[in-house]
């Protein structure tokens, strides 16, 4: 992997990793497009992806550097401070309980399904396909029900459970993070930009966990070659997540999810023909 390839990597996961339309779907394309993924070590680019995604992390620490500090301040303070019952804590301190809970689903599914996530049928761009257009239906099906009523203030523990269960699904490829967070947030009545911003909160110590594990697991084929591609990536996705966050939540609070619906139809579409002419393998 050469430097040009590295900051495209980086454009496309800082982009996608918020937008509701895969991360990992796109950056797996773009690597087969670029002839980056063996068929034979596909955890290699499984620990790649996951590593850039800690540049994304450091987008949404920046971004919402202030509601993190309230976040964990008061959950600290009143939970350890002046101890008070779940009911009677602050919107805040309540918060960091719904983040605690809302991990983990996708922290025990993921260890425990580890090794299949890492391996080569989640690169296969079928199921990457596949599931782009499922989730997009849903997604469109959850714009059409939804009531878009409650507020982050408004989340419950039950809530935060299926959120999490949702960021569970987001294992399969394609499937996208923030897709299947916003979803439920909306099936569970929540507003788009209330919805989108606790998926951001919640997606924060996943992306912490998966990236300084495999970072940790990718030591021992990193070289300096390697470190530096990856720095950049990290770098870049960090800078051009940061302006997408910014953007998907102000274009949350006017306009539907029908557009990212739109794309990720097509584009599942799209990699079903490139497949069909050979043009990438699945």
């Amino acid at each position: 992997m050469n430097i040009f390839e590295a900051i495209i990597l980086g454009i496309i996961q800082g982009i996608t990793e918020f937008l509701p339309i895969s991360s990992t779907g796109h950056l797996t394309l773009a690597g087969r497009l670029m002839n980056l993924i063996s068929d034979s070590n596909p955890e290699q680019w499984t620990a790649f992806i996951a590593v850039i995604q800690l540049g994304t992390l450091i987008a949404i620490i920046i971004y919402f550097w202030e509601d993190l500090t309230n976040i964990i301040l008061a959950f600290f303070k009143e939970n350890l401070g002046e101890r008070k019952n779940y009911k009677d804590q602050s919107t805040n301190s309540r918060l960091g309980w719904l983040v605690i809970i809302g991990t983990l689903p996708v922290v025990i599914i993921g260890l425990g399904f580890k090794d299949f996530i890492e391996g080569a049928f989640t690169k296969n761009l079928y199921v990457i396909s596949a599931s782009l257009i499922v989730l997009a239906i849903i997604l469109a099906i959850a714009e059409k029900t939804a009531k878009f009523k409650k507020e982050i203030k408004d989340v419950t523990i039950v809530d935060a459970l299926i959120v999490g269960l949702a960021q569970a699904v987001a294992l399969i490829p394609g499937s996208s993070r923030s897709g299947t967070t916003l979803t439920a947030g909306l099936f569970l009545g929540l507003n788009r930009e209330a919805a989108a911003r606790f998926s951001f909160l919640l997606s924060a110590p996943a992306i912490f966990a998966s990236g300084m594990l495999q970072l940790y697991q990718a030591l021992d084929f990193l070289n300096n070659q390697m470190i530096f591609v990856l720095t950049i990536s990290t770098i870049v996705s960090a800078v051009s997540g940061y302006f997408t966050i910014d953007f998907l939540l102000k274009y949350l609070r006017k306009n539907s999810t029908f557009i990212f619906v739109y794309y990720r139809i097509a584009l599942g579409i799209i990699i079903l023909i490139l497949i069909s002419f050979n043009v990438i393998k699945p």
